[in-house]
């Protein structure tokens, strides 16, 4: 006889029914999803449908869509014809729904109607962080993040991949030609004859398309066109690697790890920074002390931008100075006296400062010593030019970027806590919620993927801080 635990049998009927409530354990986390949907003004936010319509079939309740959505995000679970299915055999889902079994079509007009509202739930669970107390004197982390967009790479056409197609398909012609040729030597079959003919027609065809494309590509922009999701970009990703894909701004808490403030974007980083603070501010207030960010920020007028918010910002310079290698003096050689203001050249000698010029938006002040120059000894070291003598360029507010290097040098851990602290969400959506490649097209649509993926993730990161219950507790008061 079998002394296995034995299961009910399918068939045995029950006098009273379990109730859906006996199956979800008072720590499960669609607990919270269902208090803190329910605590929502969906209207305000931005909901379409809360509403209903006097006439016509009745519509699911906003709040029923939202709280699939959140809990699908927080599951792994994107699609919404995947999400279909498990509304009818999910526990979970069923309890949080009341057995509400919208169809997928249901499920993803709402995420396509109603970006308005998700993004605003997003930034309202930030708020309730921010009441919670969970960014008293926060230290954020700012960097980008690349996702693959839902666009393979053979539908991205640059000016040298178009014209390297265009180049393929000439020389098929040309090669398709000379068969043409050789079959009306040979007197070849009328089929073979008619079959090269058809072939050069579809090349023909392909290469005024590939020739209108070349038009558009080169007329872009970007320099880029991307046809299937026009969007998103090709950008490096590791080493020579390229990918279709967004650029994903974050702004992170050091200290719990919150996702603070976010943008999809199909630019680099740089020229983000002062904009990601801003929005960072926007959510916070002063709560935020410290902004890091890596070295591809580096734009002195963005990160003086970002210092006039009234934040302390920490960016590392990578010198891009191609003096060594031209075998002269390195620009860090050259040490500024700020009393006098002047530049003390590696021979000694005192480069003046003599006009001020506009470069690249930036107002430069020019230094150099042509007398001093054109008689030393070491004037070969310094520059190239026979005629010209080694010049200094600096910033206006060069002092601002001095200071800044100062503190970084100050604070040698600043750049391991920035790496730390960012790395970590954007990663474990990668990873966890399995979104290294996005579902949605177009820069409106993806921002709504992210809004979801963002506020899944804050709320993961809570669960884990407060626990179930004494999560609902605070949501409740907040």
């Amino acid at each position: 006889m079998s002394r296995h635990i034995k299961g009910l049998s399918r068939s045995q009927a029950t006098l009273f029914p379990e109730m859906l409530e006996d199956f979800i354990s008072k720590e499960n986390p669609v607990r919270v999803i269902d208090v803190f949907v329910d605590g929502l003004d969906l209207e305000h936010l931005g909901f379409k449908g809360v509403q209903s319509k006097p006439t016509g079939r009745p519509d699911c309740h906003p709040a029923i869509l939202l709280k699939i959505y959140i809990y699908s995000y927080l599951n792994r679970i994107q699609s919404s014809r995947c999400l279909e299915r498990e509304t009818q055999r999910n526990v979970e889902l069923m309890w949080l729904t009341e057995r509400l079994s919208p169809d997928f079509k249901t499920i993803a007009d709402f995420r396509k109607d109603n970006r308005l509202g998700i993004k605003n739930t997003c930034n309202t669970f930030v708020q309730m962080c921010h009441k919670l107390k969970m960014f008293n004197d926060a230290t954020v982390a700012i960097d980008g993040s690349k996702f693959r967009a839902s666009n393979n790479k053979d539908n991205n056409y640059t000016p040298s991949k178009v014209k390297f197609h265009i180049d393929r398909v000439e020389k098929n012609i040309n090669n398709y030609l000379q068969q043409l040729e050789h079959s009306d030597s040979q007197e070849n079959s009328l089929s073979d004859i008619a079959n090269i003919e058809a072939k050069l027609h579809l090349l023909k065809q392909h290469l005024v398309d590939l020739k209108d494309m070349a038009l558009a590509v080169n007329n872009h922009p970007d320099k880029q066109i991307s046809t299937t999701d026009p969007d998103c970009r090709l950008m490096k990703t590791q080493g020579m690697t390229r990918a279709v894909c967004y650029k994903i701004q974050s702004s992170v808490d050091t200290k719990h790890h919150l996702i603070v403030a976010h943008e999809v974007t199909n630019t680099t980083d740089r020229g983000q920074l002062c904009n990601m603070t801003k929005q960072t501010l926007e959510a916070l207030g002063q709560s935020v002390t410290t902004v890091l960010a890596d070295k591809g920020y580096y734009s002195r007028q963005d990160i003086k931008d970002t210092q006039d918010l009234g934040v302390m910002t920490l960016v590392p310079k990578t010198d891009t100075s191609g003096s060594e290698k031209k075998g002269i003096f390195n620009k860090s050689l050259f040490k500024y006296n700020r009393d006098i203001d002047v530049y003390i050249c590696p021979a000694g000698n005192e480069l003046q400062h003599r006009f001020n010029a506009i470069e690249t938006g930036l107002d430069i002040k020019i230094y150099f010593n042509g007398m001093a120059c054109k008689n030393c000894t070491t004037q070969s070291q310094c520059t190239r030019s026979k005629k010209d003598p080694r010049r200094m360029r600096r910033w206006v507010h060069e002092a601002d970027m001095e200071k800044m290097k100062a503190l970084l040098k100050a604070t040698p851990d600043a750049m391991l806590q920035r790496k730390q602290t960012v790395e970590h969400p954007f990663g474990t959506i990668k990873l966890w919620a399995g979104a290294s490649h996005l579902l949605t097209r177009g820069l409106k649509n993806v921002s709504t993927e992210l809004n979801l993926h963002v506020l899944a993730y804050n709320l993961k990161r809570m669960l884990s801080i407060f626990g179930t219950e004494k999560l609902m507790q605070e949501l409740m008061v907040a």
